[in-house]
């Protein structure tokens, strides 16, 4: 009874992995012109239908109270748009003289040029009692700036405008993820007191629609006989995504928690969050454009894909100790007169039960 209401809970993870074994049985099914007819209905609609969903789930109109934080934003959006993608760029060239499929590290790469997720930074941000409106700015913020700037990072480092004209992709980002994105804005405006009221589940359905998009990439990979991904690969790669996830959040605390940094301890717990969090709902769907056709594509994504359960795990597991410390250094700087961070600490941790927020 326990398993089934756990696979309830993860249905997305365990989602991931059916997509992945239903691709090892069947390849034909999903390949490009197969039944599915993967290079219509994911390349355009699924990933339409995701950025769609995401414009009509953001609320904008709570964003307006962060604004004001210029300095926390600088921070995370430096941090996460050239300090994260330029660090794990030098340490890809030690990597590269080791025997590591060099495809996974191409796929390191894409993982340091990824927007922020959309919620699950908020969902961490909140069930601590961080800096919330912070949360919210940088990540839909983050999102909206990192359409474009995602797909520079992505040629500067990988050079894949050598195979895939650069005004067909961005032609194709534009139509299939900037436009559904602007509409989903608007329709949100006329709609917004029946969301509300409502409560449509926004990360079920672009969940659900992911789970497609993942299938029809690993059905490419397994139709191709030529692919070959080894364990040893994949279980260094494993080592090194949470190392790199720790490490930067623990440089993120250091910056943002010396004396003359400025941001409060509630502060901090966004910007650990929010600067080192990466989007898979929005990055699978922009691997799909930028590197559509390629027969490496799924070894590509595997980064990402182990990536995203992995800063769940790990932020839930430092939800408490975060929460200590939050709590702990509040009460110090009231005590010493020192500045405080908004005090509100929503009761519970049952946010961390939606396990993928994107």
């Amino acid at each position: 009874m326990r398993l089934l209401e756990r696979m309830r809970k993860d249905w997305f993870m365990v989602g991931i992995v059916l997509a992945i074994a239903g691709a090892k049985l069947e390849p034909s099914i999903g390949v490009n012109g197969g039944p599915l007819k993967p290079e219509i209905t994911v390349s355009y609609i699924a990933v339409a239908t995701i950025f769609f969903n995401s414009g009509l789930s953001l609320k904008t109109e709570e964003l307006t109270s962060a604004l004001v934080h210029l300095k926390l934003h600088l921070f995370i959006q430096i941090f996460t748009l050239a300090f994260f993608p330029a660090t794990i760029w030098l340490f890809l060239q030690l990597l590269s003289i080791t025997p590591i499929n060099e495809w996974l590290l191409k796929g390191l790469q894409t993982v340091g040029c990824m927007p922020p997720p959309v919620s699950s930074a908020v969902i961490l941000t909140k069930a601590v009692g961080g800096n919330e409106a912070a949360a919210i700015f940088n990540s839909a913020f983050g999102s909206f700036l990192r359409l474009v700037l995602t797909l520079l990072l992505l040629l500067l480092f990988l050079g894949s405008s050598s195979s895939v004209p650069f005004t067909s992709i961005f032609s194709q980002l534009f139509m299939t993820v900037v436009v559904p994105l602007i509409i989903g804005q608007i329709v949100r405006r006329y709609i917004k007191d029946w969301l509300e009221r409502k409560k449509p589940p926004f990360g079920a359905i672009s969940s659900s629609v992911l789970l497609m998009i993942i299938y029809t990439t690993f059905c490419d990979t397994f139709s191709n006989p030529n692919i070959d991904l080894d364990k040893f690969s994949l279980v260094l790669i494993l080592f090194i995504i949470f190392s790199i996830q720790l490490s930067f959040m623990l440089l993120t605390f250091i910056f943002s928690t010396r004396n003359n940094s400025g941001f409060t301890p509630a502060d901090t717990v966004a910007i650990i969050f929010c600067s080192t969090h990466k989007s898979l709902t929005l990055g699978i769907p922009m691997l799909k454009i930028v590197f559509a056709g390629h027969e490496h594509l799924s070894l590509i994504s595997v980064p990402l894909l182990i990536y995203h359960p992995a800063q769940i795990l790990l932020g839930s597991v430092l939800v408490p100790t975060i929460k200590s410390w939050m709590v702990s250094r509040q009460k110090k700087l009231l005590q010493t007169g020192g500045p405080l961070a908004n005090l509100n600490n929503p009761e519970g941790l049952e946010y961390l039960s939606i396990k993928f927020g994107h």
